[in-house]
């Protein structure tokens, strides 16, 4: 009887060994004159257990981990394939409470299928919304999104569904949609994930979102360091071509829908989506002013929408499930699931995917387990190096972009970041101010020098130097940044350096923050 092992091909499983895992399991099978299939899944999020081993059995899939390739042989030694007791042993993969706690959507087939398994994606649910999609018309997909309280999962949390009336609304013969996977937040691992682990998903929803603005061309803005994205994308929609999921007449229903990709520049800055339409045309990656908005006049001038991955992959859960389904999930204006991902000082650094509504504190406690140095936890940085710096008094705000808003936080693309005791808070701001004068496109003064004149602040008030009035000096800094700079670049630097200087005032070299006079 062949035995079916799963080994994930994720790109944090390849950093641990993944691949020469891989190789030792067929080695050792053939060896010991086992009959095995190797199947090269997609991560289940679970990082500080990869390279995760699953084996499949009647009963289901049972997990052991983190397997390094010296530990192949002790795993057959154990009879691994019939569930053998080991010290690497997790039992049921579903039952493993960090999976078994979340509500998986978007990122239901993660660590189930093969990625580049088309057959696999139909088998588990894929290309269903796509064909509820196609017996509509534009209008009423745009009021499906609409309805499901969809709103951007990139930072802005704008709605999606007021963004692709726009475009539909706008007069052009050709419109376009993008989809922004230059994911370049500290933390953030979320677009990467889907692209590697779920490419068909992404490439469905992006369909989806052409259909309902009259689009036939699309683009997808990959980062310049996600190779293994990058391929698995591109052998994804070769693949879907061949298929007729995309293409000339999809599915037999006449409509026409192109998809093409584009590495990214290498600069943060084009992750903002004006900077980022400029990089597709071959330009300099320099944010435009607005008006007018990407939605009447973006890509080579035409009306365009811009959304990121996650917000893209998870249209097909709401046009196969329906509007209701998805927007009975989640709190207040934000409705649906959110994936967040978990990193920094943490023992259990991965992938959560669960309702808006849940706290801070639970997720950090419940799903992370702390701190990896087990040290008391001091800071936690959310959304991304431009995100607000809170401290243990705040960890209760919940998981809802209104709710972080009021404790002065940002959701921003849901990267978390946990810092132990050891943090000097002084030398995270000036790092902010750093990270901006180096990604900073150069178009608007306030970010361009402002960043730059922002270092020298902080190097005089961390070696001590007249430090009151510095902190002022800081503070209206950072006040010009926010209200002169043309994007959220500069507008948003100064959040984790007031955030840093109000709750770690101590680290300032200073008591209390002093006011302006």
């Amino acid at each position: 009887m062949t035995v079916r092992i799963y080994v994930p091909i994720d790109s944090v499983a390849l950093s641990l060994g993944a691949d020469e895992v891989a190789g030792a399991i067929q080695i050792e099978a053939i060896q010991r004159g086992i009959d095995i299939q190797l199947v090269r899944n997609s991560s289940r999020g679970m990082l500080w257990l990869e390279t995760l081993v699953e084996v499949e059995t009647e009963q289901g899939r049972f997990a052991y981990g983190p397997v390094n390739p010296q530990d192949v042989k002790s795993l057959f030694d154990a009879d691994f394939i019939r569930l053998g007791e080991h010290p690497l042993f997790h039992g049921a993969v579903d039952e493993i409470p960090y999976l078994k706690r979340q509500q998986r959507l978007t990122f239901a087939r993660a660590g189930i299928t093969d990625p580049q398994s088309i057959t696999d994606y139909v088998q588990y649910g894929g290309y269903v919304g796509l064909q509820n999609a196609l017996t509509m018309d534009a209008e009423t997909i745009v009021d499906c999104i609409t309805q499901s309280g969809l709103r951007g999962r990139g930072g802005a949390a704008f709605p999606t569904g007021i963004k692709w009336k726009t475009v539909l609304d706008s007069e052009s013969e050709q419109k376009y949609v993008v989809c922004n996977a230059d994911e370049g937040d500290s933390g953030t691992f979320s677009d990467r994930m889907i692209m590697e682990g779920d490419p068909f998903m992404l490439i469905e929803g992006i369909t989806i979102a052409a259909l309902a603005v009259n689009a036939t061309e699309g683009y997808i803005y990959v980062r310049s360091e996600y190779p293994h994205a990058y391929a698995s994308l591109k052998q994804a929609i070769n693949t879907a071509v061949d298929k007729a999921y995309l293409g000339e007449n999809i599915l037999g229903s006449g409509k026409t829908f192109n998809l093409n990709m584009r590495k990214a520049a290498g600069a943060y800055v084009c992750g903002e989506e004006t900077a980022m339409l400029e990089s597709i045309e071959g330009k300099r990656g320099i944010v435009r002013a607005k008006p007018p908005l990407p939605a009447i006049q973006g890509l080579f001038a035409k009306p365009t929408v811009i959304n990121n991955v996650i917000s893209l992959a998870t249209v097909p859960v709401i046009f196969s499930q329906g509007a209701d389904f998805y927007r009975d999930y989640g709190m207040g204006r934000s409705r649906g699931t959110l994936p967040v991902q978990l990193a920094g000082n943490i023992r259990h650094g991965g992938l959560v995917e669960i309702a808006f509504g849940i706290t801070l504190r639970e997720l950090i406690e419940d799903f992370g387990g702390n701190t990896e140095s087990g040290r008391a936890l001091r800071a936690v940085q959310v959304g991304g190096p431009l995100g607000a710096y809170l401290c243990d008094s705040q960890l209760d705000v919940r998981m809802d972009c209104e709710a972080l808003q009021q404790v002065g936080g940002s959701l921003g693309h849901g990267g978390i970041v946990v810092f132990d005791d050891t943090v000097d808070m002084a030398q995270q701001a000036k790092f902010s101010m750093q990270f901006c004068e180096i990604e900073s496109c150069g178009k608007c003064t306030p970010c361009r020098l402002g960043a730059t004149r922002g270092v020298e602040v902080m190097d005089n008030i961390i070696s001590g130097h007249n430090v009151q009035q510095q902190t002022l000096l800081l503070k209206d800094l950072c006040s010009t940044m926010l209200d002169g700079s043309l994007c959220a670049m500069g507008g948003m630097t100064p959040f984790p350096v007031l955030s840093a200087l109000k709750n770690f005032p101590e680290d300032f070299n200073l008591k209390s923050v002093p006011e302006a006079g």
